[in-house]
């Protein structure tokens, strides 16, 4: 299970041409030379220094002291935990620093005493079903400003800044109050899932519309399939399909009015009514995966690769997450959610930006390697070892070197991407006010087992949009 995700980029650009570029260096596609996008800036930074702090230089500008140690935490969910390993030792060749590893899913249960106890880890990857909210860190001035990482010289091109070497945009997920505190790694599309081997078979071709959608989910139930499958005991998958159908039927500005907290983000918002009730349409006609509701995100994902449903909703740490289950023939795709009537976005517009937050505590013992590792995280060195581990892309423009080979699923979402082109979008929500993103999705658990109907849900997503506009820090944050 891979993250949830201010927007000076609007959310449209969001870095597709350099992904599109970096993809076409992995001879995925074939693309002309385009001008990019110029990345967004932050200010500030937090220099505290302890035992474990070296002499600057050039090329050690924090000051890493040899044979310090670094304590490192990363949620072993979708991407494992390989690549980080292979980080640590190239790290330790480097620096002489060795490494405390912790591979885990249970970040809060793990972290939450050591983050209260002022005996934080030095670098964490806090992700996943137990991931301790950025914004609760934030408000409790636990996270490290990161613009003295981003503002370092790059590794790979010392002339520049390291924020200068990422995709435009991507730095957005990881804002809170106009400073970044978090650093989204791993480039992600969310979207629906399906495979190719059993789309070829049933004679179905990729729904264009929610019509044609429906259509395939009918003719999969008649064949004893269910239409649609999502992650039942994690609402969070099942809103990834309400929310881009609500930015597709709305466009960018019904997106961004739930961002920014408008007293008309659902209850009144005609995008918001037509995407609840076309997934309950999908609900009423008994389209859902049988159990689905009651599963957790891999015993989903797990039964959609028995052949179970024809769809699933999912970012892209899907393919990773799922390997060991997933048929050698499955052919693993990904589409864009399909359209509704009348939608302001095209159908290949896809929500795009960064996922996997890794963050500094602020009382990190030894900051000094904390920031250099991160540093390193944003060198293409660092960004090829993590697609060849985790199958994945990073926020590093043209981070991979050519002879990395990427999977099926992780393919065809370069494809999706290259088809968007500047038509992406991404909610900030979910980062920005985790308490409003938990009781959505609380609400969205109760409309796929039918205990409310959409009018209730779209009034209690709204109740929670209006609780959090009452906070008064909610100010800081706004989407032009």
């Amino acid at each position: 299970m891979g993250s949830n995700s201010a927007a000076n980029n609007g959310s449209t650009g969001v870095g597709r041409r350099d992904l599109i570029k970096r993809s076409a260096a992995l001879g995925l596609i074939s693309v002309p030379t385009m001008s990019f996008l110029s990345a967004c800036a932050s200010g500030g930074g937090d220099d505290s220094t302890d035992d474990s702090q070296g002499k600057t230089s050039k090329s050690n500008p924090f000051g890493v002291q040899k044979n310090s140690k670094l304590d490192v935490v990363i949620f072993k969910g979708g991407y494992g935990d390989d690549y980080a390993k292979a980080w640590e030792t190239s790290f330790q060749k480097k620096w002489g620093v060795t490494s405390t590893h912790t591979g885990t899913q249970e970040i809060t249960g793990k972290l939450q005493p050591r983050f209260n106890a002022g005996n934080p880890p030095d670098i964490v990857d806090d992700s996943g079903a137990q991931q301790i909210p950025i914004d609760v860190l934030h408000k409790n001035g636990q996270l490290l400003d990161l613009a003295a990482v981003l503002d370092a010289p790059s590794i790979d091109d010392p002339s520049k800044k390291v924020r200068d070497t990422l995709i435009p945009g991507t730095l957005d997920a990881g804002m809170q109050e106009n400073k970044v505190v978090a650093l989204n790694y791993i480039y992600t599309v969310w979207g629906l899932w399906y495979s190719g081997k059993l789309f070829k078979e049933k004679g179905w071709e990729e729904p264009k519309t929610w019509a044609d959608f429906l259509a395939i989910c009918k003719d999969a139930k008649s064949q004893g399939i269910g239409g649609l499958a999502h992650q039942g005991k994690y609402p969070y998958y099942i809103n990834v399909a309400i929310m881009d159908l609500i930015a597709k039927k709305g466009g960018l500005d019904a997106m961004k009015a739930i961002d920014n907290l408008d007293p008309k983000a659902f209850v009144g918002s005609e995008a918001a009514q037509a995407g609840v009730e076309a997934i309950y349409e999908v609900v009423e006609k008994g389209y859902l995966m049988p159990g689905t509701n009651g599963l957790t995100h891999t015993e989903s994902q797990t039964r959609w690769n028995q052949y179970k449903a024809a769809f699933i909703t999912c970012g892209s740490w899907l393919e990773n997450e799922q390997l060991k289950q997933t048929p050698d023939d499955f052919d693993m795709k990904f589409m864009p959610m399909p359209l509704l009537p009348d939608s302001k976005l095209p159908y290949e517009a896809i929500r795009a930006g960064s996922g996997e937050p890794f963050i500094i505590p602020a009382k990190a013992k030894n900051l000094p390697a904390a920031k250099e590792f991160m540093r390193m995280m944003l060198s293409r060195e660092w960004s090829t070892l993590f697609a060849k581990e985790a199958n994945s892309l990073t926020i590093v423009k043209d981070g991979v070197d050519t002879n990395v080979q990427l999977r099926p699923g992780t393919q065809s979402t370069v494809v999706a991407s290259k088809a968007a082109g500047d038509n992406t979008f991404r909610y900030l929500y979910t980062e920005w006010y985790s308490e409003m993103g938990t009781a959505i999705e609380n609400a969205s658990n109760e409309l796929m087992a039918k205990r409310i109907q959409p009018k209730e849900w779209l009034k209690r997503a709204q109740a929670a949009v209006d609780k959090q506009a009452k906070d008064p820090a909610s100010k800081k944050n706004h989407r032009d």
